[in-house]
C-alpha cells in the first residue's frame, strides 16, 4: 500500500524554502493563526511531563526508570506550566533538535518550556505533532532560533508564531494522520521484531562467553569452588583475582558535557560519551566530538587499549579503545596488567554485567560504585590460557556479531524509511488520501512497549530529562 502512494495531481509554490511545493488545495498559514500560547501555571501536584526528542512528551518518571538521569525539577513546581491532552510543548533550547511534541498527557512542565494550544478545537494536533518533528521543520526551528552558540540557541514563543506550516483541509490531515499512524504502527512493530531476534542472539552469545569464562576449553579439567557467586566452580589451576589486581582503575572527570560550555570544544583531544561506548560492538573507533587543552584540564586522558565501562547511563555497557582520548566521570577505565590479557578481561566484564546491575541500586544516584568494581573478585587462568579462551569466544561468537550488526543496519534504515514518509505525507510530497479510506483496523502498538523504548533504545542513550 505504501509502495503505491503517488504524488498529489496539483501543486503550487508555498514561498518556503523548508517547504518546497504544496498541494494546489493546501493552505499555508503562520503559526501565530494556528495556535496561541497557554502559561497556566499553580498546578505543583499534577503529574511532571518531559520532552524528549525521541518520543516527544512522556512522562518523567518512565524516563527516570532505571537510568541514571535524577529528577532535576525544583521542589516548589508552582511556576510550572500545565500542559494538556492536545496542547503542543517544546523544549526551548532542543526544538531545532526535535524536542517538540503534542500531549496525550496531563502534566507539568519547566517553566522555561513553552506551551501551545490549537485555536480551533476541531484541529488534530497529531497532525502537527508529524509536522514539528520532521527534519525539515527542525531545520527551520534552527533557522528561527537565537543564540551565541548552537548550545544557546532558543526558539522563542514569538518566533514560534512566525513559522509559517502547512495546513491541509480538516478531512484531510484527519486521513493523514490515520495513515501515519497506521504506517508507524507497522514499521514499529517490524522494529521491535528486529530487536527482540537481537536480545536472543544476545542471550545465546551470552551463554557461550559465560561458559568459556567459567570453566575454560577442556571439559575434564577437575573443578574447585570459586568463592564467586555469579562464577561457581571453576578449574582448579585457576586463581581469582580482585579486578584492581588485575588492571589499573582509572576515572574520568568531566563532570558536564562539553556542549554546556562551548569554551572546551573544538580541540586536538577526543572526548567519548555513554552513548558511544554503549553502541559499540566491542571497539570504539571513531569519535565526534573533541576538547581543548582547556577541556583537557578538567578531564581524564585514557590510553589506547583501555576497556572502558559505563557507570552511570546504560550501566555496565563495555568496550575497548583504540585511540586515546576523554572520559566523563560517568566512564571507568581498567588498564590490563601484565599478568591479564585485554581480550579476556573485556568478556570476564561482559559475563559480570547482570551483577555490575545488581550492584548500581547501592549507589543512591543509581551509578555503580567504582571502589566496589574493583573489589570483586575475576578468575583469571594462567596468560597463555586467558588468550586462548578469548579467541575461541570470539571465533565461536563472530556469526552473532555478524548478524546483529546486519539487524541494526536494517533498524536503522526503517527508521530512515519512516522518517522520509512522515515528512512527505505531512508536507503533502505524498498523496494518502485513499489508501487511508482502505486501511484495516488494527490495534495500536503498546504504550507500554513505547515507554519501555526509552530505556532500551541505544539511540536515547544520552536523551535527556527535559523537566
Amino acid at each position: 500500500m505504501i509502495a503505491d502512494l503517488k504524488p498529489y495531481a496539483e501543486y503550487k509554490e508555498s514561498g518556503l524554502p523548508w517547504l518546497g511545493d504544496v498541494p494546489e488545495h493546501w493552505s499555508v498559514l503562520p503559526n501565530r493563526a494556528l495556535f496561541a500560547e497557554l502559561k497556566d501555571r499553580d498546578h505543583p501536584d499534577e503529574e511532571m511531563l518531559s520532552v524528549t526528542i525521541t518520543k516527544g512528551i512522556v512522562r518523567q518518571k518512565v524516563l527516570l526508570e532505571g537510568s541514571s538521569k535524577k529528577d532535576s525539577s525544583n521542589l516548589d513546581r508552582s511556576a510550572y506550566k500545565l500542559v494538556e491532552p492536545r496542547d503542543i510543548a517544546y523544549n526551548k533550547m532542543r526544538a531545532w533538535q526535535g524536542a517538540i511534541g503534542a500531549s496525550a498527557l496531563r502534566g507539568i512542565i519547566s517553566p522555561a518550556y513553552v506551551v501551545m494550544r490549537l485555536r480551533d478545537d476541531g484541529d488534530l494536533p497529531s497532525y502537527f505533532h508529524h509536522l514539528f518533528r520532521t527534519p525539515q521543520f527542525a531545520k527551520e526551528a534552527e533557522r528561527w532560533s537565537y543564540g551565541i552558540t548552537s548550545d544557546m540557541w532558543s526558539l522563542r514563543p514569538e518566533h514560534f508564531k512566525m513559522i509559517y506550516s502547512p495546513v491541509p483541509p480538516p478531512a484531510e490531515r484527519a486521513a493523514i494522520v490515520r495513515f501515519l499512524d497506521w504506517a508507524n504502527g507497522r514499521l514499529e512493530r517490524a522494529i521491535r521484531a528486529k530487536r527482540k531476534v537481537i536480545a536472543l542472539l544476545g542471550e545465546q552469545k551470552q551463554a557461550i562467553i559465560h561458559r568459556a569464562v567459567t570453566r575454560g576449553l577442556d571439559p575434564s579439567v577437575p573443578l574447585k569452588p570459586s568463592g564467586i557467586p555469579w562464577l561457581g566452580d571453576m578449574p582448579q589451576h585457576w586463581e581469582v583475582r580482585r579486578v584492581k589486581q588485575a588492571t589499573r582503575i582509572l576515572r574520568g572527570k568531566f563532570s558536564h558535557r562539553p556542549r554546556n560550555d562551548a569554551s572546551l570544544y573544538d580541540g586536538l583531544y577526543p572526548f567519548i560519551q555513554t552513548g558511544v561506548v554503549a553502541q559499540a560492538s566491542k571497539f570504539i573507533m571513531s569519535y565526534s566530538q573533541t576538547l581543548n587543552e582547556k577541556g583537557l584540564a578538567v578531564s581524564k586522558l585514557f590510553p589506547s587499549g583501555t576497556l572502558v565501562m559505563t557507570i552511570a547511563a546504560n550501566i555496565g555497557e563495555v568496550a575497548v579503545l583504540t585511540f586515546d582520548a576523554c572520559f566523563p566521570d560517568s566512564i571507568v577505565g581498567f588498564v590490563p596488567q601484565a599478568s591479564a590479557d585485554r581480550d579476556y578481561l573485556y568478556i570476564v566484564f561482559v559475563c559480570m554485567k547482570p551483577v555490575l546491575l545488581r550492584e548500581a541500586p547501592v549507589n543512591t544516584q543509581g551509578n555503580l560504585n567504582v571502589e566496589r568494581i574493583g573489589a570483586m573478585g575475576m578468575p583469571c587462568p594462567p596468560l597463555g590460557e586467558q588468550e586462548n579462551i578469548a579467541k575461541h569466544a570470539e571465533q565461536e561468537t563472530a556469526a552473532f556479531d555478524t548478524a546483529v550488526s546486519r539487524l541494526n543496519r536494517e533498524i536503522e534504515l526503517l527508521r530512515e524509511y519512516r522518517t522520509r514518509l512522515v515528512a512527505d505525507v505531512v508536507t503533502g510530497k505524498l498523496d494518502v488520501r485513499e489508501a487511508a479510506l482502505h486501511l484495516p483496523d488494527e490495534a495500536p502498538p503498546d504504550t507500554a512497549e513505547d515507554d519501555a523504548d526509552l530505556n532500551t533504545d541505544p539511540d536515547a542513550a544520552d536523551e535527556e530529562a527535559a523537566v
